[in-house]
């Protein structure tokens, strides 16, 4: 039996925002502030968690190929705090629109970009669950994110896999599922629906997934593949008319040479004799 999201909202503890004036203060000389760019902590606790945020990581970033104005990015350190490397957060994956994805960053500071995430994917865990539920969904909720979903790809404490909320009078409020079991994003305009241990991203007009980098990679092979097969296949055909051709256009030869032949000799041919 999974725990309840309700359960465990209805124990947080005191909420953890970020102070505005360390956020918009200009007083602050970044160059004596180091932010580190990495904690050396893996990306996921199992492989599970690992697959789970790359597939999704992928799959956002399809979504999002011809868009020059959404950055997507995984296991990024998000600083909020100007002047404050301890006020920090790495979330598993975010999508971040209004910036340019044309270069890639170390880290992502809200004060520079002038944007934060308007989505954020936790892959979570019975030992991350706490924090995930209790100290994130405040601090994104104070952060102005819009959407927050919680993924638990091995089922520990999310018994549907999947939760998510969206930010109502700057509150998060829980994304109800259809009868299907699906959450709808609004800001990323797609259903998000678990497959055994990923999350899958469906286009809620035909419901077709959308494909990580590695299933597109492999769906643009096999089109290759096809489109050889195809060109191959007409290729055989053209050889097989021009052969055609060529026999129909020996045969025309040989017919003349023989009319001539019966013609030098006195003999008018039949035409009808000879077709």
């Amino acid at each position: 039996m999974g725990i309840s999201v309700r359960q465990v909202t209805a124990e947080m503890y005191k909420p953890i925002y970020p102070s505005q004036a360390k956020l918009h203060s200009e007083d602050i000389d970044e160059s004596l502030i180091v932010y580190p760019e990495s904690d050396g902590e893996p990306m996921g606790e199992t492989g599970s968690h690992v697959r789970a945020s790359m597939h999704l990581y992928g799959a956002l970033r399809q979504f999002y190929l011809d868009k020059s104005d959404v950055y997507i990015t995984a296991d990024m350190f998000m600083y909020y705090e100007k002047g404050n490397p301890k006020a920090c957060k790495a979330p598993d994956v975010m999508v971040i629109k209004g910036v340019p994805d044309d270069y890639e960053r170390r880290s992502f500071k809200l004060w520079e970009e002038k944007a934060g995430p308007c989505v954020i994917f936790e892959i979570s865990s019975r030992s991350t669950m706490l924090d995930d539920l209790v100290t994130k969904n405040n601090l994104y909720a104070a952060l102005g994110v819009h959407e927050y979903y919680l993924f638990d790809p091995l089922r520990e404490f999310l018994e549907e896999g999947l939760t998510g909320f969206r930010l109502a009078n700057k509150k998060y409020i829980p994304i109800l599922p259809d009868s299907q079991g699906r959450l709808h994003s609004e800001e990323l305009v797609l259903n998000l629906v678990p497959e055994e241990e990923i999350l899958r991203l469906l286009y809620p007009q035909t419901d077709a997934p959308v494909p990580s980098y590695t299933e597109a990679l492999m769906l643009w092979d096999e089109e290759k593949q096809r489109a050889e097969k195809e060109k191959q296949r007409a290729e055989k055909e053209k050889q097989q008319k021009e052969t055609a051709l060529l026999q129909l256009e020996k045969e025309r030869e040989q017919t003349q040479k023989l009319m001539a032949q019966l013609k030098a000799s006195g003999i008018e041919p039949d035409m009808g004799a000879l077709t």
